[in-house]
């Protein structure tokens, strides 16, 4: 019995020491480079962030796809809206739900900075940080403004068309919403630009309030009123957008430039129908909305200006 006993023992010694040569052999696994996502640890989201567009539109889908991989990253639920067009009154709406959901950030492009600032002050007031993107509202106590310095982007433009023109010529212009103070800026920026370095004559410029359907019938009105035309400028996005169909139906050949470099631009410009476009860096938006917000959350100071810059895609006389 105690002979067994020391075998069972002198076995049960063997197989233990063999269990740890075993996993001596065994290579360590690899230290994580990045801290485990919000989905990979199956946490629940610890913060909701609302976003609210001008308008429904492709042109934001860059931004919502940036937004989505720095929610997912930081474990942030995200709470995306836009009026179907752009409608004031329809965002003065969201801004209500949002604050009366006690989300814990908003970024907002408000259409009528005037109009939004009473609701993004309620909002700071409730505690709920607010950022404004792509156009500002600095007469509101909004924490910090994230986009392109518009009125040097207008007249980055104005110096493109100059030099595509060589000084001379006419063009027509074709805008947005009216009350926008980002469309307003880049006009304006444009528009000086243009009236004091150059002699090339604005024959029109037209507003089409953010309707899709308006800003093709505009750009198909204006060509018929004045085809004689050398180049047409769109400081929005959707005029851009109309501008490639009406160069695809009438087979033209001349300059078209636009703000915004979301794919059906990037296409246009290779197949010839937007001649240049402004980027403003446009897809890191959403991953600086999301950061900025959660550090306001946190009580932590952000910039109160953070500058995504401006660069021109394509044409060839342009540098």
């Amino acid at each position: 019995m105690r002979r067994l006993g020391r075998k069972k023992a002198l076995a049960l010694g063997a197989a233990l020491l063999l269990a740890a040569a075993a996993a001596g052999c065994r290579e360590p696994a690899p230290p994580r480079e990045a801290p485990l996502s919000a989905a990979e640890t199956g946490t629940a989201p610890t913060r909701t962030f609302g976003i609210i567009y001008p308008m429904a539109d492709a042109y934001y889908e860059t931004v919502t796809e940036s937004a989505n991989r720095a929610a997912e990253k930081a474990g942030v639920r995200l709470v995306i809206k836009a009026p179907e067009e752009a409608n004031l009154e329809q965002q003065i709406r969201m801004m209500e739900t949002m604050i009366q959901q006690g989300v814990d950030g908003i970024a907002i492009s408000p259409i009528h900075p005037d109009a939004l600032a009473p609701l993004i002050d309620r909002a700071v007031e409730a505690g709920i940080p607010v950022i404004c993107f792509e156009s500002d509202a600095p007469g509101s106590r909004r924490l910090a403004y994230i986009g392109p310095d518009n009125m040097l982007a207008g007249e980055r433009m104005g110096g493109a068309i100059d030099r595509l023109l060589k000084g001379r010529g006419m063009i027509l212009v074709s805008t947005g919403f009216s009350e926008s103070l980002n469309l307003r800026q880049r006009l304006e920026g444009f528009l000086g630009y243009v009236h004091r370095e150059t002699r090339i004559d604005v024959l029109e410029v037209g507003y089409h309030e953010g309707i899709a359907e308006q800003a093709l019938a505009n750009l198909e009105a204006m060509i018929d009123d004045h085809p004689h035309f050398d180049a047409f400028v769109a400081p929005d996005f959707m005029s851009g957008a109309a501008s490639i169909l009406v160069w695809k139906a009438m087979g033209l050949n001349r300059y078209a430039l636009t703000f915004g470099l979301m794919p059906e631009i990037s296409e246009a410009i290779v197949n010839g129908q937007i001649t240049l476009a402004v980027s403003l860096d446009e897809e890191r938006w959403g991953e600086l909305i999301v950061q900025q917000l959660l550090k306001a959350s946190r009580h932590e100071e952000i910039p109160a200006y953070i500058d995504t810059g401006i660069s021109l895609v394509g044409g060839e006389a342009v540098k």
